[in-house]
Order: C-alpha cells, then structure tokens, then sequence
C-alpha cells in the first residue's frame, strides 16, 4: 500500500493527480489518500468519482450492508468482536468492481484496521501443486438461501420474484434451486485470473473465505454437526464438486497471512483498493467504528489462464 498525503481539500488536487494516483495503485494494489479532507459522505462520493467513476450498486450479497446514500454503503454489518478474512469483493461472482473505496467516518477506539494482501504474492506463495489443481479445476461455491441464517436471498438478489433470481443466476453461469428451505445456488468460477490492465496473474477467488473451516473453529463443528455437506450455508469445493481438503484449504490461509499488512483508520482517511491486486479483511474492533464503502468500474476480467 501506498500512504498519499494531501495538500489541499476537495477532489481539485485530486483530478490533478488522478493519472499519479491510479499508476501507484496498479503497482502497490491500494493507495491511501491522507488529509484531502473530503468531509462527510457527498465528499467522499466526489472522491470515488473523481478517481473511479459512477459508484455501481450492490448485488448478489454474501453479507448485510446497509446503504447510507445512493450507491455507498456501510461496510459489513458484522459483530465488532469478530475478525472478517481476506478476500476480494465479489469474486465469486461473473462480474466485479475493479475498484474499491473505503472511507473512515470514525475511527475505533481499538484496532479495527482494514488490512490488506497482495494477491500476486499470494499466488506466488501457495504450493505449486495446490495452485496448479486449481488453475486446471477452478473453485465452485454452494450457497444455501433459508429463513433465520444468513442473508435471506430476497435480500441477496434484491428482489422477491423467483423468475427473477433464476434469470440472474442464468446470466452469471449459475444454477439455481428451490429447495423445502428457500433456495440453493452453485456456481463455477476460475480461481486464478490475469489483472485487465497489468496482465499479472492473480489468486482472485473466495474460495478459502467461503469455505466452512475459515469460521471459527466451534462454529464451524457446530455447523457441520447440524447440515449435510451440501446443505452447508455456505462451502466451497473444487470446480468440479469435489471437496477442497480443509489442510490444503489451512495452507493457503496461510499463504493469505503471510501477506497481511495493516494500518490504524484515521477521521476521513479514503483507501482505494485495486480489487484484483489486493484482498481485503476486517480486524475486530472496539469504539465506533464506521467505514463507508463504495465500487466502480466493473471488469468481468479476462478468463485466460496460464
């Protein structure tokens, strides 16, 4: 990450060094804006489109966010004590923003920092073996949709029309599936991608967040006590169904903490975040911690491999 220090309030100096700031966050994966004072939320909405463009809308959640205006949001409604693991925004999807900003409206008392990892030295890190299997199988993602866990899929697709949600799911190469408990999805994705712009391969995926060991030890014995396999809210397997051996699923967890750098929030701090280059987590916190987020710049990126 790179820390760029502001001279002046306003997205004014900002417009000025937009081509300075967008080259350090293609070569550093994020870029964090100190002391341009963007003030409150329509402040910080100039900055996203001085920088990104149109702020895009959020859909097909995996998590409850609330929307404080527009397209920005708050970031994950998560209980504060709880760690949230590094991953890439909407990587299990078709289509992802390219571009992610976050904003600090008050700071925590107590950690809370958004730390980051380079993806490409994620990649480089796992055994080529592992990787190996999954650039030639890709990653599939099980989503279970039922009434009292987790996102409801009316809120998950933004709708309450199940033709609606089947079309949806037909667009993004999904399949969807009513069952006696609401609705279960499956999607097949490529766990390694070439960035659109640098050309560098990246372990973009959510495999190892999704998957059900990345939970907290008790909660995930609990759940695998109470669901069958596929029933599971939420697991992930290889590309072709198989499971993904949770000591190898451990291993690139790893391989994600080795690269984890992190930075305390300052009042009206902006990090921008190249979505593809750098993963993203959330530490546990205390005090009032509130960050706005917004996305532009969709990029369904090149399937090439290799």
């Amino acid at each position: 990450m790179e820390a760029v220090p502001g001279a002046s309030p306003g997205t004014r100096d900002l417009a000025a060094r937009r081509g300075e700031i967008r080259g350090l966050l293609r070569e550093h994966g994020a870029v964090l804006l100190r002391g341009f004072a963007p003030g409150d939320v329509d402040g910080f909405d100039g900055v996203v489109r001085t920088l990104g463009g149109l702020p895009l809308g959020y859909a097909e959640r995996s998590s409850p966010r609330s929307t404080i205006k527009g397209n920005v949001y708050t970031s994950t409604d998560y209980p504060p004590a709880e760690e949230i693991f590094l991953h890439n925004e909407n990587s299990y999807q078709a289509a992802w923003p390219l571009t992610l900003f976050f904003y600090c409206v008050s700071p925590p008392d107590t950690q809370g920092s958004t730390p980051l990892a380079d993806t490409r030295r994620v990649l480089a890190a796992i055994d080529p073996d592992v990787r190996e299997e999954f650039a030639a199988r890709g990653w599939m993602v099980v989503r279970n949709f039922s009434e009292g866990f987790g996102v409801p899929w009316q809120q998950a697709f933004n709708t309450e029309d199940r033709a609606a949600v089947e079309a949806y799911c037909a667009r993004g190469g999904m399949t969807a599936e009513w069952t006696p408990g609401g609705l279960r999805t499956r999607a097949r994705r490529e766990a390694v991608h070439r960035h659109p712009v640098t050309g560098e391969q990246v372990w973009f995926n959510h495999m190892t967040f999704f998957h059900v060991t990345t939970l907290k030890p008790d909660v995930c014995a609990a759940l695998r006590e109470m669901y069958a396999e596929d029933d599971l809210p939420t697991n992930t397997y290889y590309g072709d169904g198989a499971p993904v051996p949770d000591d190898v699923v451990a291993h690139i967890r790893g391989c994600y903490r080795a690269q984890w750098r992190r930075f305390d929030w300052q009042r009206d701090d902006v990090l921008v975040v190249d979505n593809m280059l750098a993963a993203h987590a959330r530490e546990p916190f205390t005090g009032p911690r509130r960050i706005a987020v917004a996305m532009t710049e969709p990029s369904d990126g090149p399937v090439e491999q290799g």
